[in-house]
């Protein structure tokens, strides 16, 4: 029996991830506030609505792709919001990148009406959205990870059950800081070997292969060449954007107060990312912070 989702924010990530749900036979009613959005939903073959109710009424699960905690709190907690319109059976995925409280608090609301619900962001960026091959790092209940995994599967390379409700988005926060942390040192890394006459590919060749190998290196090199898919050879495009991971960044610095706990890198990537979306790049994917970097020296 076919199952039916409920999908709601149907923009960059979102509507990429409806569509390997569709693909993989699954019903999608969606919404989202563009005109834009809703048509391609139904260009995939998905159904269109103009309201957060009608999305959700009579399907299996709800899926949300939202921007910030308070969005996110307003779309399930809103007086025509999801928990407002849904029964008992509806499963229910957050795949937003809020923060750790907002997220536990809307799982525990919908725990007072015996809905199950997790939170599951993602990493991979707009790019594993389209391919299937997001990470979902998933908090929750072990019974409602267990449902969730089928819906998951079309649109995940991996998932992770990270523990109880907001471990998810506690993953998240942890992995993204580390990122930031290593693409900055990638970036100075490869400006220092330039400005010591090393040739890219060459430091490349030897980091790669070296106790400085990491993800930020090999997978999404900030220099143009050594990896073709990386946005260093579409001029920065992103990607993921830098005013992504200042978000990102923001919703670390905000866990790190909250748990009182040292961490100088992490602190100063935030203040790094911070200048430069002021400085005019929030467009920029993050790991054009080699130019930035440079451009400070200059």
């Amino acid at each position: 029996m076919t199952q039916t989702i409920g999908f709601i924010g149907l923009g960059n990530m979102g509507l990429p991830m409806a569509k390997n749900l569709l693909k993989e036979g699954f019903a999608v009613r969606g919404f989202d506030l563009s005109d834009e959005a809703r048509n391609g939903l139904e260009v995939a073959g998905g159904s269109a609505f103009t309201s957060v109710a009608e999305a959700v009424t009579n399907v299996d699960a709800v899926v949300t792709m939202l921007p910030n905690g308070a969005i996110v709190k307003n779309v399930y907690l809103g007086k025509e919001g999801i928990l407002a319109s849904i029964d008992e059976k509806t499963l229910l995925i957050d795949s937003s990148t809020i923060d750790v409280q907002s997220a536990r608090d809307v799982i525990a609301a919908a725990d007072e009406r015996n809905i199950q619900m997790i939170d599951a962001p993602v990493s991979g960026g707009v790019g594993g959205a389209a391919a299937g091959t997001l990470a979902f790092m998933v908090g929750g209940k072990k019974e409602a990870f267990t449902r969730a995994e089928a819906i998951l599967a079309p649109m995940a390379g991996k998932i992770v059950h990270a523990g109880g409700p907001g471990n998810g988005q506690a993953a998240k926060i942890c992995n993204n800081m580390l990122l930031a942390i290593t693409m900055i040192g990638t970036g100075e890394a490869f400006n220092l070997g330039r400005a010591l006459g090393v040739e890219d590919q060459v430091l490349y060749d030897i980091m790669s292969n070296a106790s400085g190998q990491s993800w930020s290196l090999t997978s999404y090199c900030p220099v143009p060449g050594p990896v073709p898919t990386s946005p260093a050879n579409n001029a920065y495009q992103p990607g993921f954007a830098t005013d992504l991971m200042l978000k990102d960044l923001g919703l670390a610095v905000e866990a790190i107060e909250t748990a009182g706990t040292e961490t100088p890198l992490g602190k100063h990537s935030h203040d790094l990312y911070k200048a430069m979306a002021a400085d005019g790049n929030g467009g920029v994917d993050f790991s054009g912070m080699i130019s930035y970097l440079a451009d400070q020296q200059s």
